[in-house]
C-alpha cells in the first residue's frame, strides 16, 4: 500500500513547497508493480494500449500498480429526470464589452504605458496597437475592453430531483448542510456547489471576437469575498488566479502561464485577491498571415499546481472568434463560406443595429462545453496529499455537509474523472432545434476525460444504468440507451487550430481534454435521406468508456463496448414552421481554408529536433509527472533529450523561425493531451510514419492543432513555428492532474 505520511511530514507540510510533497508516497512499489508487469502476457498488454508500435514494453514499472492503491471515490446522487422539458441548455450569449468614457474614468485606466498590464506596475504589454514600432497589421485602433471579476459564488448542475445511490446501484443515506441524516431511499434536491467563477458563473462569460479587433480583458481578483459559502477542500488555497486565453497568439505577459508569472508580473503563481491583469488579446494571426487564423478558443485559470482544481472549480470561459475578411467566416451565412449563423448586431446599450459591430450574438452557432463531475456522498473519506493546504477541512475526514457538492481529489493515482456529464453546466439538458442547419463549437473542459460522441436515436429512450444491472465503474454518466442505433452524421469544418483545409465527414468523433471541434448537424434530415418530423429526438451519445483518468477500456478504435450508450444531450425536432435557411452543407473535400505551406525539406530538419518525452516519476511512478526526467521549472527552459544530431538543446527558439519538436508518450498505459501554448503546429509525423497526408485514426491531424493527442507509447512530431513575441511560455499535458505534478516545461522566444 502507499505509504502514510508522518506526523512529523505532516506537522512541517504547510513549511514546505508542495514538491517537496511528491517525493513522499509509494516509495518501494516499483519493484513489486514490474514484477506483476512481466508476468502478464503481450496480447493482453497490447489491447490496452501498454505496447509501443514496435512491441516494446511501454509501461513503466508502475503502469500496473493499480493492485498497490486503493482509491475510494463517491458515487454521485442519481438525477431522476434527466432531458426534461425544462431542463434545458444554457447558451451563453455575447458579454457586453466597456465603454471607452466607462474605462477611462477608472483609476488605473488600461493603456500602453510603463506598468500600466496589471495592478502591480512593473509590467508592459509587448505589442499595442497603435503604437510606433508596432507591426502595420495589427492596427490602430484601441482595444475593445471588457471586465471579469474573478468570484466565489454557487452552480446547480441541474433542477430535478435525485435518488442517492452506492456503487451497487442501491439506495444510500443521504445529509444536509447540518450533518442531519436522512434514511436510504429518501428522494432529495441538490444543493448548489460551490463555485470560483469569471463573474461567478459556469461557464464564465462569451466574448465573440474578430480578426482585426483587438481586445483587452481586465481580470480581477475577488475570491477573498467568500459570500458566507464554504470553500471545500479545492481551489488555490491562497485564491490566487491566473488566466490562459488557450491557445491564443498572445503575448507572454497576457499568456496566463506560470513559466512567467513566476519570473515577471506577479513573481508567483498566481494574481492574489485584490489585484488586477489586463490581458490584451490582439486577435491577430501568427506573422499576420490569414491561413493561421483560428475560429474557437477558450479561456481557463492556470495557476501553478492547482489549475485543475481552480478549473474544476468553474474557471471556464468561451472566446469563439470570427473572420471578417471578405465575409469569410463572419457569423453570417449568407456571406463568405455561408457556414450556419445568423448575427444580430447591438449597440453599446444592447439596442440592435443594422450596422456592424463589435458586440454581436449569432444565432444557430452554438458553443458546447463539456464537464463531468462527481458529487460528495457524505461518507467517503477525504485523504489528498493536499490536505494540508486546506487545513480548515480537518482532512482525513469524511464531510456529510458537503452531501451533493462537487467532489474532488487532487492527487488521484489513476487520474480523476466524474460520473455525471454536463454540457454548457447543466446534466442531461434538451436543445429544441429548428429543421435547418446549425454549428456547434465542442469544447472538451474535463479534466481528463476524452469523449466519443455519435448522434443517436433511441425508440425506448433513457434507462437507469442502476436499473440495467450496471454497478461500480458502469455507472458512469448514470443513463444509457440500449437501443441507441446512428441516426445523423457529423460535418467537421473545424479542429482546435480553426477552420480545416477541407470539411470531413464523421460518424464519430474523439473530443480529448481542451481540444476544440467544429460540426455542422443538419437537423431537417437523417442520414438515410429521409426528412425529420416535428418532436423527433436525437441524442449526442457518448460512446468512450473511460473508468478512470489513464485511458479509455473501450471506444471505436479500440475494443468497442456496444452497450455503452451515454446520452449527453438531447435535441428535439421543433414542431414550428422551417425556418430560412441561407448556409451551405460544405461537402468531403470542399475547400474551407488554406494551409500554411510545409517547407518541402521539413525532413531535413528531423536530426536537430528537439524532443521531450512524457513520463511517470520514479518514486512509484504514480505520485509526479514528468519531462524528459524532471519536473517543472518554473525558473528555467527545458533541455532536450538527445537527437539524432546527437545534440540536447535548450527549449529556446528564435523570434520568427520554425521547428520541429517531438513529443513521446513513455508510457504505463496513460494517454496524455499535450498542449503546447502561443502557436498551433502542423503533425508532420506520428509513430516515424509521415502523416502529412492525413491519418485514418486521427483524421483531422491534417490541419493545425495546439494539443496532440498521444495514445500509450505513442510520438508525435511537430512543425511549429514561433512569431512576432519574446519571452517564457510553457507546454504541459492538460490531464490536469498530470499538469499540476509536474508533467509541464518552459520554453522561450528569444530576440532575432
Amino acid at each position: 500500500m502507499s505509504q502514510e505520511l508522518t506526523p512529523e511530514q505532516t506537522a512541517a507540510a504547510d513549511g514546505l513547497h508542495r514538491r517537496t510533497l511528491l517525493k513522499w508516497g509509494a516509495a518501494g512499489s516499483a519493484g513489486v508493480a514490474l514484477a506483476a508487469a512481466q508476468g502478464v502476457g503481450k496480447p493482453w498488454l497490447a489491447e490496452r494500449g501498454f505496447l509501443s508500435p514496435d512491441g516494446a514494453f511501454a509501461a513503466t514499472s508502475t503502469a500496473l500498480a493499480d493492485v498497490l492503491y486503493i482509491e475510494a471515490f463517491p458515487t454521485s446522487p442519481l438525477i431522476l429526470h434527466p432531458f426534461a422539458d425544462d431542463n434545458l441548455l444554457p447558451i451563453p450569449t455575447a458579454m457586453a464589452p466597456i465603454s471607452p468614457d466607462t474605462y477611462k474614468s477608472w483609476a488605473t485606466p488600461p493603456g500602453d504605458g510603463e506598468g500600466q498590464q496589471s495592478s502591480l506596475g512593473n509590467q508592459r504589454h509587448q505589442l499595442y496597437p497603435g503604437r510606433a514600432g508596432s507591426p502595420a497589421g495589427l492596427g490602430n485602433s484601441e482595444p475593445i475592453v471588457y471586465k471579469i471579476n474573478v468570484e466565489v459564488s454557487t452552480h446547480s448542475f441541474t433542477t430535478s430531483e435525485v435518488l442517492p445511490i452506492d456503487s451497487f446501484g442501491k439506495p444510500a443515506v443521504s445529509f444536509d448542510a447540518n450533518r442531519k441524516a436522512y434514511p436510504a431511499g429518501t428522494i432529495r434536491s441538490l444543493p448548489a456547489s460551490t463555485i470560483y467563477g469569471f463573474n461567478g458563473t459556469f461557464p464564465g462569460p462569451r466574448i465573440n471576437a474578430e480578426y482585426g479587433k483587438p481586445a483587452l480583458v481586465r481580470f480581477e481578483n475577488h475570491l477573498d469575498k467568500d459570500n458566507g459559502l464554504d470553500r471545500q477542500d479545492f481551489g488555490s488555497p491562497d485564491w490566487s488566479f491566473l488566466t490562459h486565453l488557450h491557445n491564443g497568439h498572445t503575448a507572454p505577459e497576457s499568456d496566463g502561464n506560470p513559466h512567467y508569472s513566476m519570473q515577471f508580473g506577479p513573481r508567483s503563481q498566481g494574481y492574489g485577491p485584490g489585484m488586477w491583469v489586463d490581458n490584451l488579446y490582439l486577435n491577430w494571426p501568427a506573422g499576420n498571415d490569414s491561413r493561421e487564423k483560428q475560429s474557437f478558443f477558450w479561456f481557463h485559470d492556470h495557476r501553478m499546481d492547482h489549475t485543475g482544481s481552480n478549473v474544476y472549480k468553474g474557471m471556464v470561459g468561451l472566446y469563439p472568434i470570427y473572420d471578417p475578411e471578405n465575409g469569410m467566416d463572419m457569423g453570417d451565412e449568407r456571406q463568405g463560406l455561408h457556414l450556419p449563423g445568423v448575427r444580430t448586431n447591438y449597440n453599446p446599450d444592447g439596442s440592435v443595429t443594422d450596422k456592424v459591430t463589435s458586440f454581436f450574438d449569432v444565432k444557430y452557432d452554438i458553443p458546447l462545453a463539456f464537464y463531468d463531475c462527481r458529487l460528495d456522498d457524505g461518507v467517503t473519506m477525504h485523504k489528498d496529499m493536499h490536505d494540508s493546504e486546506f487545513p480548515a477541512a480537518k482532512n482525513p475526514s469524511t464531510h456529510p455537509e458537503w452531501w451533493g457538492k462537487t467532489f474532488y481529489k487532487h492527487f488521484p493515482s489513476h487520474g480523476f474523472v466524474g460520473d455525471i456529464f454536463t454540457v454548457n453546466g447543466k446534466a442531461y439538458p434538451t436543445l429544441t432545434v429548428e429543421r435547418r442547419k446549425y454549428r456547434f463549437r465542442f469544447l472538451d473542459a474535463s479534466l481528463a476525460r476524452i469523449y466519443e460522441f455519435k448522434l443517436m436515436s433511441s425508440t425506448q429512450g433513457p434507462k437507469a444504468a442502476k436499473d440495467l444491472g450496471y454497478k461500480g465503474d458502469e455507472l458512469e454518466g448514470q443513463w444509457r440507451i440500449p437501443d441507441g442505433q446512428q441516426c445523423m452524421k457529423f460535418t467537421q469544418i473545424a479542429n482546435d487550430g480553426g477552420l480545416l483545409p477541407y470539411a470531413i465527414p464523421r460518424d464519430s468523433f474523439e473530443l480529448w481534454p481542451a481540444k476544440r471541434r467544429e460540426f455542422i448537424i443538419d437537423f431537417s434530415k437523417y442520414q438515410d435521406g429521409t426528412p425529420t418530423s416535428p418532436k423527433d429526438k436525437i441524442y449526442l451519445t457518448d460512446v468512450m468508456k473511460m473508468p478512470n483518468g489513464r485511458m479509455w477500456s473501450n471506444s471505436s478504435r479500440f475494443t468497442p463496448d456496444p452497450n455503452y450508450k451515454v446520452p449527453v444531450l438531447r435535441f428535439v425536432i421543433s414542431d414550428g414552421p422551417v425556418p430560412k435557411d441561407d448556409s451551405v452543407m460544405p461537402g468531403p473535400g470542399d475547400k474551407l481554408r488554406d494551409l500554411p505551406p510545409l517547407p518541402r525539406d521539413w525532413k531535413n530538419l528531423l536530426d536537430t529536433r528537439k524532443i521531450f518525452e512524457v513520463e511517470r516519476g520514479s518514486a512509484g511512478g504514480e505520485i509526479e509527472w514528468l519531462i524528459n526526467g524532471v519536473p517543472f521549472d518554473p525558473t528555467t527552459v527545458a533541455t532536450s533529450l538527445k537527437n539524432p544530431a546527437k545534440l540536447t538543446p535548450l527549449a529556446k527558439q528564435a523570434k520568427n523561425s520554425f521547428s520541429l519538436w517531438e513529443i513521446r508518450n513513455g508510457g504505463g498505459g496513460w494517454v496524455h493531451p499535450f498542449h503546447l501554448h502561443m502557436e498551433e503546429h502542423r503533425t508532420v509525423m506520428r509513430n516515424n510514419r509521415d502523416v502529412t497526408g492525413g491519418d485514418p485514426s486521427h483524421p483531422d491531424d491534417v490541419g493545425r492543432e495546439d494539443l496532440a493527442a498521444l495514445d500509450p507509447g505513442e510520438s508525435v512530431i511537430l512543425y511549429r513555428g514561433f512569431r512576432d513575441f519574446v519571452g517564457p511560455y510553457v507546454a504541459h499535458c492538460h490531464n490536469l492532474a498530470h499538469e499540476d505534478h509536474a508533467m509541464m516545461f518552459g520554453w522561450e522566444i528569444t530576440p532575432t
